[in-house]
């Protein structure tokens, strides 16, 4: 078409100035001036997206392809001065949203052809049907090459191209696969999400590796694993505990997860992160050996490690009353003041001021319980990472050289309670012979045979007294208890015939004594071994005068210790089993807060149907059909990520609901309802 053909619309229809364009014509036509085609077959409005990407595309290089457009008549037949787009509506309003942003002016001029012989809305629809997108892999090297000689970065591609700068990233990752596995995307052998997988890594020879090995059926989990195997994981407890930043400062390289919505990832220097991770730990166990004066303090891999040593336990931190008034009159002010807030919204300056020097002025006194100096001389820290990826420290750790040496007697050995020398006679008062012996002058020792005799009537008597005083009783099996958990060594210090069988379940299941469940067991023990006396001679006293509630405290607390319901295939035990599941229904134990299903835990240790009947059960058949046909690595992994968070337990660590009996009728008599374990024994805490 000639230059001359090119004609400029009139602004109003009654100038007559120019004449009504013919059919073909290329004409500029200001833009307010071009209206959407009733006519038009595609009546789904364009995505935002892709009006969009015409915007970003149009600001950079103008309309590449010029609206067809039909005159607008009015009834009687004359033009209206308008033109009606029959192709090209989604250039039209990317050309309104750049009005919008005033990036142009309302009467920007537009280039169209006009079509006064065709039907618009068969044009409309042909423009609509015969074409084809182009291919994603010739998109993903166009895109590719314009970085590579244009020097284009993402940032530019994208606005360009009115896309984001993480989908430039995405299809430049993309198109930089090895030709092998773009020739087979581009045959249909390799699909777009497998295509992805590859290309978590930019390792072509990675990738023309697990290419030559995948099946017919391979997944995207068991390609995704291929590509990062040598890696770790960026959701890792060691990288969040390290830090990326840190990892990446001493030269760390780590591969960005593009297809993923967290934008996660692999670090790909595993040596160098357990290095890094090392090295903190073994900072931060020298740092509170000098700051807490302890014997010795060194980093630890595992928490399995700490089983091997023994322990002390900090003691209560003697005040003076000056100090010991002044720490309750703080407390107290300030419980006032949080009691007084409660009723408003926003407290006052002068109040928040008030509670923080509460707080510092609280804080300066220092805890109430620490370790003694002795036992800080012989005792030690060790530093691990924890199952939530922070810094662990157990302190109080005792190793065998440093044990203190077998616990002596409470007693004198060299006589009695009541000043008897406790020497047995070798015979009863029928000595050989059958010889009656005439009594030396002085003190005799007893007989073996009467010692015993007189002790069993003691026994019994003591037996009779101790039914007969709950208090007591409570207070005999607690230190009996407290004894074996807490002070080692001095298990056999009680008349008591109660032995806790306190097995090291960190060596049946690595780790478990990091879970939540583990940790917070331990804190019970360090809580109450601060509370009680350092020397086990001393505990009795202390625990003849402690209140009830604080004796079925500490009784709890030992019992707990003493369980063990591990399922032992050598150590058969069905009744007590089976006691185990109805003490878990009485507390109402729910292990989904110390345990879950992963690859690791889980899924990757049993059979393949036990995978699939878990994904049954907790997302669906549907999803489980989805994994059906993968190997048992992948599948195990893809579980893990199905039933991320939805708290589901495989039977054995289920809780049978308890039944609901119906509620006994009121009354006095015999058919009241049943008195609790404390107010059966008078236990009730005072």
């Amino acid at each position: 078409m000639t230059a001359h053909d090119v004609q400029t619309a009139a602004t109003a229809p009654e100038t007559g100035a120019v004449p009504e364009p013919a059919h073909g014509a290329e004409i500029v036509v200001p833009l307010n001036r071009l209206k959407a085609s009733p006519r038009n077959a595609r009546k789904v409005k364009h995505s935002a997206a892709a009006i969009e990407a015409l915007a970003a595309s149009i600001r950079a290089k103008g309309v590449l392809q010029a609206p067809v457009v039909e005159i607008e008549r009015d009834r009687e037949g004359a033009t209206t001065g308008n033109y009606l787009v029959t192709i090209g509506e989604g250039r039209r309003q990317a050309l309104r949203m750049l009005v919008k942003r005033k990036a142009i002016m309302r009467t920007h001029p537009v280039k169209v052809v006009v079509d006064t012989l065709n039907d618009a809305h068969e044009i409309s629809l042909d423009e609509n049907i015969t074409r084809e997108a182009m291919h994603p892999a010739d998109q993903f090297e166009a895109f590719r090459k314009l970085a590579a000689e244009k020097g284009y970065g993402p940032e530019e591609i994208g606005a360009r191209f009115g896309v984001s700068a993480h989908v430039v990233r995405q299809r430049l990752r993309l198109g930089a696969a090895a030709p092998e596995l773009m020739a087979a995307y581009r045959e249909g052998t390799v699909t777009l999400d497998l295509l992805t997988a590859f290309c978590v890594s930019e390792d072509q020879d990675r990738q023309r590796q697990v290419l030559q090995q995948m099946g017919p059926y391979t997944s995207v989990f068991a390609i995704r694993r291929a590509m990062t195997e040598a890696k770790v994981r960026a959701d890792d407890r060691r990288v969040g505990f390290v830090g990326i930043e840190a990892y990446e400062a001493e030269g760390g390289a780590v591969l960005r997860d593009l297809f993923t919505e967290d934008g996660g990832g692999w670090l790909e220097d595993p040596a160098l992160l357990d290095r890094l991770v090392a090295e903190r730990l073994t900072v931060l166990a020298e740092e509170v050996r000098q700051r807490e004066g302890w014997k010795w303090a060194e980093a630890c891999a595992e928490f399995a490690d700490v089983a091997d040593f023994g322990r002390v336990y900090p003691v209560v931190i003697e005040r003076s009353e000056a100090d010991a008034a002044e720490m309750a009159d703080l407390s107290e002010e300030y419980d006032r003041l949080i009691s007084e807030a409660d009723a408003v919204e926003v407290l006052p300056p002068e109040t928040d001021a008030r509670l923080e020097a509460i707080d510092k002025a609280l804080q300066a006194y220092g805890p109430d319980y620490d370790y003694t100096p002795e036992a800080k001389s012989r005792a030690g820290v060790m530093v691990m990472l924890g199952h939530d990826g922070l810094a662990r420290f157990e302190r109080g750790l005792v190793r065998a050289e440093d044990a203190a040496l077998a616990p002596p007697p409470p007693w004198d050995t060299d006589e009695g309670a009541d000043g008897e020398v406790p020497e047995y006679a070798e015979a009863d008062d029928a000595r050989a012979g059958g010889e009656e012996t005439e009594p030396d002058e002085g003190l005799a020792p007893l007989s073996e045979r009467l010692l015993i005799d007189l002790t069993a009537h003691k026994t019994m008597g003591l037996r009779d007294a101790v039914q007969a005083d709950v208090a007591a009783a409570l207070a005999t099996v607690v230190h009996a208890m407290a004894l074996q958990v807490i002070y080692p060594g001095y298990g056999d210090f009680t008349p008591l015939q109660l032995r806790l069988s306190a097995g090291e379940l960190e060596r049946l299941a690595p780790g478990v004594g990091d879970s939540p469940a583990g940790r917070r067991v331990t804190d019970r023990l360090e809580a109450w071994g601060a509370r009680l006396p350092e020397r086990a001679e001393d505990l009795w006293e202390v625990l003849a005068s402690m209140r009830r509630g604080d004796l079925l405290d500490l009784l709890a607390c030992c019992a707990g210790v003493g369980l063990h319901a591990v399922r032992d295939p050598h150590d058969r035990r069905p009744g007590a089993w089976a006691q185990a599941e109805a003490l878990a229904t009485a507390v109402g134990l729910d292990m989904t807060g110390t345990w879950c299903a992963t690859a690791a835990s889980y899924f990757s240790r049993v059979p393949k149907a036990r995978v699939l009947a878990a994904v049954t059960e907790a997302v669906g058949a549907e999803e489980a059909g989805r994994i059906a046909g993968f190997k048992k690595g992948d599948m195990a992994d893809a579980a893990e990520r199905l039933l991320e968070g939805r708290g589901w337990l495989p039977p054995v660590l289920r809780t049978a609901e308890a039944l609901q009996e119906e509620p006994a009728p009121e009354g006095d008599g015999e058919d009241g309802p049943p008195l609790s374990l404390e107010e059966a024994c008078g236990l009730a805490a005072e």
